[in-house]
C-alpha cells in the first residue's frame, strides 16, 4: 500500500501516470476550470439524493442501495452534452461477477437534475480532462447516483468487490456522508502489488481513475452509533467510454 502523495500531481498528469488523481473539494471546480459559483449551484442537486428509489437488482438478498441511472453523449472538442435516451445498465461478468450478464433497469435521474447547469458543467468539465488523456471524438458517459444505507446494520457500496467497469474512465464523488462510519476507498494497480486506501470525508471529493490501469472498491459502512441506523453514504458515479455503451449485443 502506499499513501495519498503530500504534493498532488495536476489530474491530467496522475491519470497518465499513475492511472488515478484525488482531488479535494476545494480542487475539484479548479482542476475542471468550473464556472464561478458551480458549488453552490451543486449543493441545491444535493437534495435529489433524497429521492432515489430502491435498487431491485442487489443479488446478495440486500437492501441497502438506492440508485438513478442515466445516460449522456458528450461530442469533443467541443464539449457538447446530449442525454441519451433511456437505457439499461448492462456489464459483462467478466467485470461484475455479482451483477453483470443481464439489463438492469433504473430510474432516470430527475429532468430538473440532469438539466441543470451544474450537472453539465460538471460532465462536460470531466470529459474535457479525460480527452487530454485520451483524445477522443466522443463520450459515452453512464451516471450513477447512489445511496447506500445502513438501516440493515450494513451499507455495501461495491458488492461486487474490487472491480473494473469495461469504460476507459472511472469518477467516483462524494456527495454527502452522514452518521457512518467505514467507506474506505481502495485502488489497486491492475497488473502489480501497489495501492492506494482512504477515506472519502468531505463532500465534492472526487476520484478519477483509468479503469484499464486500476482496480478499486468501497468497504462496507455501518452506523456511527451502535443504537441508530439511519446513516448513509451518497456518491455519484461517472463512467465514461470511447466505444459506444456497454450492451449485450456487442
Amino acid at each position: 500500500m502506499f499513501n495519498i502523495p503530500t504534493v498532488q500531481k495536476p489530474a491530467a498528469q496522475g491519470l497518465s501516470q499513475d492511472g488515478l488523481s484525488l482531488l479535494s473539494p476545494a480542487e475539484l471546480p479548479a482542476t475542471l476550470s468550473l464556472p464561478s459559483g458551480w458549488a453552490g449551484q451543486w449543493s441545491g442537486l444535493a437534495a435529489s439524493w433524497d429521492n432515489l428509489p430502491p435498487d431491485a437488482h442487489l443479488k446478495d438478498g440486500g437492501h441497502y442501495r438506492r440508485r438513478r441511472h442515466s445516460c449522456f453523449v458528450q461530442e469533443l472538442p467541443g464539449g457538447q452534452l446530449q442525454q441519451a435516451p433511456h437505457r439499461a445498465h448492462w456489464q459483462p461478468t467478466d467485470y461484475n461477477a455479482l451483477h453483470g450478464g443481464f439489463e438492469r433497469w433504473f430510474e432516470p435521474v430527475e429532468p430538473a437534475v440532469a438539466a441543470a447547469p451544474a450537472w453539465t458543467a460538471l460532465l462536460c468539465a470531466l470529459g474535457q480532462l479525460f480527452a487530454q488523456v485520451r483524445p477522443v471524438a466522443r463520450w459515452f458517459i453512464e451516471a450513477h447516483q447512489f445511496r447506500i444505507d445502513t438501516a440493515g446494520g450494513v451499507g455495501r457500496p461495491t458488492p461486487e468487490g474490487a472491480h473494473r467497469d469495461g469504460v476507459d474512465f472511472v469518477v467516483v464523488m462524494l456527495v454527502a456522508r452522514s452518521g457512518v462510519k467505514g467507506g474506505e476507498s481502495r485502488v489497486f494497480d491492475a497488473n502489480g502489488p501497489h495501492g492506494l486506501r482512504f477515506l472519502m470525508q468531505e463532500p465534492l471529493t472526487t476520484l478519477l481513475l483509468d479503469d484499464a490501469r486500476v482496480i478499486h472498491e468501497t468497504t462496507p459502512i455501518l452506523p456511527l452509533d451502535d443504537a441508530a441506523r439511519d446513516g448513509y453514504r451518497d456518491t455519484l458515479v461517472l463512467t465514461y467510454r470511447a466505444d459506444g455503451f456497454q450492451a449485450p449485443w456487442k
